[in-house]
């Protein structure tokens, strides 16, 4: 919800002389701005029920209005996407969504007001149709199930991957699929397994801080009824890669939370870790309750988490927390450090049942990745060999480790370069924090 981004994109827009359609959560919870910056048609809530009154009243050229969602539809009346219209060629990832809505109610998170505790579904049919449109279409990249839990409702999970598992492998394997889902995650092998079968094998955790109490503070009990490190050791050692966010600023914290995330991250070898600001979202319990205390400052509020000028009046020095935020990217995304921990983690991963003898259904038609795809795949890892194999001080041991990998890990030396990969960007973040701390007073 990158408030100023969207603003600009409204006024630009109308600078063109477009017609502009809004919706989204952002909007939902705070109309007034996306008003007042010359949005046409405000679109409040879930879409389904509302999508026919919005074209009749383009069609009609109406002159502008507002529609609002009194309920959340199930998700059986979604229809099918519109893929066609998509340009896939300017995209890395496409998304798919099976369920809205969240079991656990965090403070700090919008999901619950947004979408509702009780997770709706789409039928595991929907899915397949979904994908199998994206297969059609010749996509055979990367999908993210954009779900808010994947695992919220853990039945209709297994119901997908029932029917996920067999027509991937009789698709020949076309995708790779990223989700997002709870810590608890870690305890449930089963579900791993069947996650990993089904090629799922990137997941994005809320872990938010390593402090028990703080995690009890903002209702994240999740987090704190299965140990945080054996849960994210588990998924790690069977075969999902986890990328987990962590927030700095939460009421109760003590001086030096940004040292407990970074020896946190240190000992569980996460290659990628998201770290925050905390930064409060309208339409959560969490700004009610600051607002109530006169401590929100709703005209910073911009979603921007990732540094900045923060929107409420922290308990605790508010230089002390941005500059424990700086340091800790420093430390974590210093170069050879992040090497280190990306092959810690990938020699602890367990092989690929390919690797382990286990192939996919034989009358499978492997529909591989096309020339232009393997040619963006070779000139991404030249990029990352000059940067950090031959400019980078620590490119022995990014040779090192590269050779290692191949040797002791070998069909798992990917998804290894793929956080390589990513770890420029990372290091791109810390340089322009560590240049312009500035901007956080």
């Amino acid at each position: 919800v990158q408030k100023q981004s969207l603003i600009s994109l409204i006024k630009e827009a109308k600078q063109r002389n477009k017609i502009v359609v809004v919706g989204g959560p952002y909007v939902s919870s705070v109309p007034e701005e996306v008003q007042a910056a010359g949005c046409d048609f405000l679109v409040r809530g879930e879409v389904e029920r509302l999508m026919d009154k919005v074209v009749m009243a383009l069609e009609n050229r109406e002159q502008g209005g507002v529609f609002e969602a009194h309920t959340h539809p199930p998700l059986t009346e979604s229809p099918l996407p519109r893929f066609d219209l998509v340009r896939m060629d300017d995209y890395l990832t496409m998304s798919i969504q099976t369920s809205r809505g969240c079991p656990f109610d965090c403070e700090f998170c919008d999901i619950v007001n947004l979408y509702g505790r009780t997770p709706r579904c789409k039928s595991p049919e929907q899915v397949i149709r979904e994908l199998d449109y994206l297969y059609q279409l010749g996509w055979r990249r990367e999908v993210f199930i954009s779900d808010d839990n994947f695992i919220g409702n853990r039945a209709h999970a297994m119901a997908v991957l029932d029917l996920l598992i067999p027509w991937m492998k009789s698709h020949g394997e076309p995708f790779n699929f990223i989700v997002q889902a709870s810590v608890n995650l870690g305890k449930d092998l089963e579900l791993i397994d069947r996650l990993t079968e089904a090629n799922i094998s990137h997941v994005f955790v809320g872990v938010e801080s390593p402090d028990e109490e703080i995690l009890k503070a903002a209702h994240k009990y999740q987090n704190v009824k299965t140990p945080l490190i054996d849960s994210l050791n588990n998924m790690n050692k069977n075969g999902l890669s986890v990328m987990a966010s962590f927030i700095i600023g939460f009421d109760g914290e003590k001086k030096g939370a940004g040292e407990r995330i970074c020896a946190f991250v240190q000992e569980t070898n996460i290659p990628v870790v998201m770290l925050n600001t905390l930064h409060i979202l309208p339409n959560t319990k969490l700004w009610d309750r600051l607002k109530n205390d006169g401590r929100l400052l709703e005209d910073s509020t911009s979603g921007q988490s990732t540094g900045g000028v923060l929107n409420y009046i922290p308990d605790r020095p508010e230089e002390e927390i941005l500059e424990e935020y700086v340091q800790a990217w420093n430390y974590l995304y210093e170069p050879s450090r992040f090497l280190e921990r990306t092959y810690r983690y990938y020699l602890s991963m367990r092989p690929t049942r390919a690797a382990g003898g286990v192939v996919a259904d034989p009358a499978a038609t492997v529909n591989g990745r096309g020339f232009k795809d393997a040619a963006g795949d070779i000139q991404r890892f030249a990029r990352l060999s000059w940067r950090q194999g031959l400019v980078s001080r620590a490119r022995r041991q990014y040779w090192r480790q590269i050779f290692g990998m191949m040797k002791h890990n070998p069909s798992r030396f990917v998804p290894y370069i793929v956080r390589c990969i990513m770890g420029e960007d990372m290091f791109r973040i810390r340089k322009s924090l560590l240049k312009d701390s500035r901007a956080f007073q």
